[in-house]
Order: structure tokens, then C-alpha cells, then sequence
């Protein structure tokens, strides 16, 4: 009888945060081997929860060639220039400039292997890139992978899911929103997720094909999915009522307060079906509460950075920690979960390069 061998996926993570794609790929059976970053928090918080993982460094300095091959390699590339919050300087822009670093180091990996690794390449990025600088960034996004001449859609917008065919990489792209990939739902955060597949045409199958995800396990299990919504009720204990907890729109707030529109300004106070805000690097968001006994007698207070890892997908405590058990900082958690990647989206990702790598 002859057994078969299932192969060893390797996955390398550029611009990796708190890890949430190397945690995604541990989820799916696939190792993460290294990881590149240069932001001391979360690179405390993953030599932590990935001992094993080696850490190299700021991108600039590294050469693809020389550094361990790997099957996978994601990113997400710093999006400060292309926001619709940010200065929309695009790819051009300091720090979005950095993207052409990961595929530099992708070619050079190439090159040294003899196209081998990687296989398969993440990026992941805010949906501002379809339009910055014209629309012409996403293109620049586009012939960077295939270093072809990939032309503008006739329309002149970028369809919020599409693919590249016809060259190596194989490409396809697809516009995910968080609160739509568990229930209860997630924050909402829309990203751009694009996968280019240099060993076949799997892109579409990676990224299109419905497939059942890492089931959520209850709030906090170690190393799985934590409930989103969690115990919600619970954040605050007030003698056993259970308080009615709403997202708070302050945003809306401010803009129907401008306007004097009184009955949208309650609105800001949301529904119990609404997902929670954005979450944001540069702020902390707020949520409203009250007790259906005593309405006059609700506040608005900031998520804690439990309620942003639940609302991220993340398990509970991810990002407390440090290398050697030494607690993060508060403000260093709210900017990196901020930053981070929604994992529920990592994951339905990485089990689809699981499915066509080993499949």
C-alpha cells in the first residue's frame, strides 16, 4: 500500500502586524516560517504567540533571494496613502511606496528558486486603492504582479471583484467586508484581498469558491476563532440586568447635529442588528448602552481592547502579551488591532490555498 505524503505549506508574512495571517495559516494546517516588521508591539505580540516564527526585519533591508523560500507569502502593505481617510498621495506616497518592496522581494524568491516559490502570493489592502490617484494605483497594483500590460476597465472603475487571466500570476481580486463572515457580525471593515497564484490558474477557486470556514469556538479558546459578538451584554456588570448595547455612529452624530435632523441624529445610537465601526489606527471606537428599565440612564464609553479583538474575529487576549509574558501597552493594542486584518476573512483565504496546494 502506498501512503501519500501531504505537503508542508510554508507561509512568510510581510508588513505582519499582530500575525493575523501566519494565525489564519496555522488554522488551516499551513506553518508560518518568518515574518517581516518593524513596529515593536507587534512584533513583541507575535514572537509571542509564534515562537517557532523567525523574525527579519524592515522589507527594505532584505533580499528575497537569501531568505528562506516559502510557498506563501502575504502582505499587507501600509495603506496610510491610500485611504479614504488618508492624505491620498497613493503609491507614490512614503509609506505605500513600501507595496513595491514586497513584490520586489517576491521576484527576487522567484528568481533564486527558479520560479518555483512562491506559489502562491496575498495582498491585502483598504478599498481606496480601486480609486487613489485616478484609478491608475490599482492598475499600478495589477502590473506590478503580472509585469504586463494589464488595461484600464473600459468603464474606468475597478469592479469590486475581478481577475487577470492569461499570465503568471494567475490573478483575482475581491472586496470582502468583515461583518458579512460571521455572525454575530464583526466590525465593519472593508478590504481589498487579491490572490496571485504563479503555479496555476487556482485564483478563482482560492478566492470565489464558497467553502465552510473555521467554526467559531466559544470567547477566548486558545488559538481558534472567538465568538465576534461574545457576551456583549455582559461588558459591565450592574447587579445581573443585561444591558441593551448598540454600535454609536459619532460621525453620523455630528453630521445630523450640523443639519438640526433630529430624528436621524437618534439613529447614530444604531440597531441591534448593525455591525460594530470601523475600527481605526488613530482612534478607539465607542459603543452606546442602557437598561430597558432606566433609558435616561445609558452612556457611550469606549470598546476595550477585548471587545476590538472580539469584533476583529480575533481570539480573546491575542494581542495582551509580549515576548517573555510582558503585558502591551493599551495604546500600543488599540493602534495594531486598528491595523490589523480581520481574521475570519484571513482564514476563508488560507483554507482555500490549503485546498489547492494539497487538495
Amino acid at each position: 500500500m502506498r501512503l501519500t505524503m501531504k505537503h508542508n505549506i510554508t507561509l512568510g508574512s510581510l508588513f505582519d502586524g499582530i500575525g493575523v495571517f501566519p494565525l489564519a495559516a496555522k488554522l488551516n494546517g499551513i506553518t508560518p516560517v518568518w515574518a517581516s516588521e518593524i513596529e515593536a508591539a507587534p512584533i513583541s505580540t507575535t514572537k509571542y504567540r509564534f515562537p517557532d516564527m523567525v523574525h527579519l526585519g524592515d522589507i527594505t533591508k532584505l533580499n528575497g533571494g537569501e531568505i528562506p523560500a516559502v510557498d506563501v507569502i502575504s502582505f499587507g502593505s501600509p495603506c496610510q496613502n491610500l485611504s479614504q481617510i488618508g492624505n491620498r498621495a497613493g503609491l507614490s506616497g512614503v509609506k505605500s511606496s513600501l507595496f513595491f518592496e514586497a513584490i520586489r522581494i517576491i521576484k527576487e524568491m522567484r528568481d533564486a528558486t527558479d520560479n518555483l516559490f512562491p506559489t502562491i502570493a496575498v495582498w491585502e489592502n483598504v478599498m481606496g486603492a480601486f480609486s487613489s490617484n485616478d484609478r491608475l494605483d490599482y492598475l499600478a497594483v495589477l502590473r506590478a504582479f503580472t509585469d504586463a500590460e494589464v488595461p484600464m476597465p473600459a468603464s474606468g472603475r475597478w469592479a469590486n471583484a475581478g481577475m487577470v487571466r492569461g499570465q503568471c500570476p494567475d490573478l483575482a481580486w475581491r472586496l470582502m467586508d468583515a461583518q458579512y463572515w460571521a455572525s454575530p457580525k464583526l466590525a465593519r471593515r472593508q478590504r481589498i484581498f487579491l490572490v496571485a497564484d504563479f503555479g496555476g490558474r487556482r485564483a478563482d477557486e482560492i478566492l470565489f469558491k464558497p467553502r465552510a470556514v473555521q467554526p467559531y469556538s466559544g470567547a477566548g479558546a486558545e488559538g481558534r476563532l472567538s465568538a465576534a459578538e461574545g457576551d456583549r451584554g455582559s461588558f459591565i456588570e450592574a447587579g445581573g440586568r443585561i444591558p441593551i448595547v448598540h454600535p454609536f455612529q459619532d460621525f453620523r452624530m455630528r453630521a445630523m447635529a450640523k443639519h438640526g435632523d433630529k430624528k436621524r441624529f437618534f439613529t447614530s445610537f444604531g440597531k441591534p442588528t448593525d455591525p460594530f465601526p470601523t475600527l481605526l489606527a488613530s482612534g478607539v471606537n465607542r459603543f452606546a448602552f442602557w437598561y430597558a428599565d432606566d433609558p435616561l440612564g445609558g452612556c457611550i464609553r469606549y470598546l476595550t481592547e477585548t471587545e476590538c479583538e472580539r469584533l476583529m474575529g480575533l481570539p480573546e487576549g491575542w494581542t495582551k502579551y509580549g515576548a517573555g509574558g510582558i503585558e502591551i501597552s493599551s495604546a500600543s493594542r488599540y493602534r495594531a488591532l486598528g491595523n490589523a486584518i480581520a481574521l475570519p476573512c484571513a482564514n476563508y483565504i488560507m483554507a482555500g490555498i490549503e485546498e489547492a496546494l494539497d487538495g
